[in-house]
């Protein structure tokens, strides 16, 4: 573990006005930048001096996120901490809790939220719409006991002969081809999710992964993707931004429009979902949901304790951005405004192109130089396709649904025009 040179007394807020952050990618740069307009000092943990989110925070702590003796230590430096992602080792987190540190949101909150598993049965508990799921090892069930093997409930599990395997794997009753594979823990940006149209590719999957960390969902059909931006405060006040439609490129989200362009109803149906959950968890801070709407109606697809690539053009179309947001819960102060101060907007990201591309600069520019724009550059270095390395936000006129669909489709063409989609991101 390494640490940054302690900043300047005179331009660093006392520890009890210091807030924390684990992580140092695109999302906590949002955060410091937040905080910095706020007056709020923010510290961050992460492993790369050149992380995005070293070149705003007060000060850094150059350790991997997973290091808890580094968070000790960045605690030293605050009161409260939250986090970038989802990606925490919670346990070893427990031992820090005390008088002088909250984590924010909650340990406790966070605990059915890390694993998508986790956040199955939390829904499930709460009877909030969700697709259908299993445990992948599930389809590794043994069969049932025949006459041959002793007779009915012959086999109790623990025994020897109870714990083969059938001969290939199984769905469950009343599940069929085509299926959702999702890495239980880590998967994002379209890794860890894997679509199984037969049989061999559920073999395939289980020769190559340990099966107790995935599972399988039925597979939705849906008219649209939309999320939800949800924020709580200490006081269990809750607040929702707008409701927006996302669009995904190879699983890698591609555009955010706002406003979803759907019935009010279903905007108040998922407020109330994510009031139900933010309540059920004691929840304090950000919270992202997404949904897929269709056929079946709304159902929760995934749920990110976190700021959240669908809420990024909250920081030119809302009174308070998400970061703002997430930097004033997490400091004590009071919630600002979610409402829309624009009619519309459309956030597109910028993702890595294929083999490099020595004309970003230029590219750049250009986008900065369309009407309305606001270009969002993460400062990354290198990288694979797909990956992101900044959004622009680019602000609608359009007073109706229809009217900024086209106007939607307009700006996007301009857009790809100057800025392609790699082929296939991974």
């Amino acid at each position: 573990m390494q640490t940054t040179a302690d900043p300047d007394p005179q331009a660093t807020a006392a520890a009890s006005d210091a807030i924390g952050i684990v992580g140092g990618g695109q999302l906590a740069w949002m955060l410091a930048q937040a905080a910095r307009e706020l007056g709020v000092a923010l510290h961050v943990q992460t492993p790369g001096a050149d992380d995005p989110a070293t070149r705003e925070a007060v000060s850094v702590v150059l350790a991997p996120v997973d290091d808890v003796a580094a968070t000790r230590e960045l605690a030293s430096r605050c009161q409260a901490i939250s986090f970038e992602n989802e990606w925490i080792p919670l346990e070893a987190l427990r031992t820090l809790q005390g008088p002088g540190l909250q984590f924010l949101p909650g340990l406790d909150a966070l605990q059915p939220l890390l694993s998508k598993a986790g956040q199955r049965r939390l829904l499930g508990d709460l009877h909030l719409p969700a697709p259908r799921w299993f445990p992948l090892a599930d389809v590794l069930q043994p069969a049932a006991p025949t006459p041959a093997d002793g007779g009915e409930g012959a086999l109790a599990w623990g025994s020897p002969r109870s714990l083969r395997s059938p001969a290939s794997p199984r769905l469950p009753e009343g599940f069929d081809f085509p299926m959702m594979a999702k890495a239980s823990h880590g998967g994002y940006d379209g890794r860890g999710t894997i679509p199984l149209v037969d049989l061999a590719a559920l073999e395939g999957l289980l020769a190559s992964v340990d099966p107790d960390d995935w599972i399988l969902e039925e597979l939705v059909r849906f008219d649209q993707e939309l999320a939800l931006v949800a924020c709580r405060d200490r006081h269990g006040t809750v607040s929702c931004y707008p409701l927006v439609q996302t669009h995904q490129h190879c699983r890698v989200c591609d555009w955010v429009l706002f406003p979803a362009p759907v019935d009010h109803r279903v905007e108040v149906f998922a407020r109330n979902v994510a009031a139900s959950l933010l309540t059920a968890l004691d929840y304090v801070g950000v919270l992202s949901i997404e949904f897929f709407y269709g056929p079946s109606g709304l159902q929760v697809n995934e749920l990110a304790p976190r700021t959240h690539n669908s809420g990024h053009l909250t920081i030119e179309a809302c009174r308070t951005s998400q970061f703002a947001q997430q930097v004033r819960i997490v400091a004590g102060l009071p919630m600002g405004g979610t409402e829309a101060v624009v009619p519309g907007a459309l956030m597109v990201n910028l993702l890595a192109p294929e083999g490099g591309d020595a004309d970003q600069l230029d590219r750049r520019r250009a986008l900065e130089a369309l009407p309305g724009a606001h270009l969002h550059w993460y400062g990354k270095h290198g990288g694979r396709a797909g990956r992101k390395l900044g959004h622009l936000t680019l602000l609608l006129e359009g007073r109706t649904d229809g009217v900024r669909e086209l106007e939607k489709q307009r700006r996007l063409a301009e857009v790809r025009a100057i800025w392609p989609l790699p082929c296939s991101p991974t």
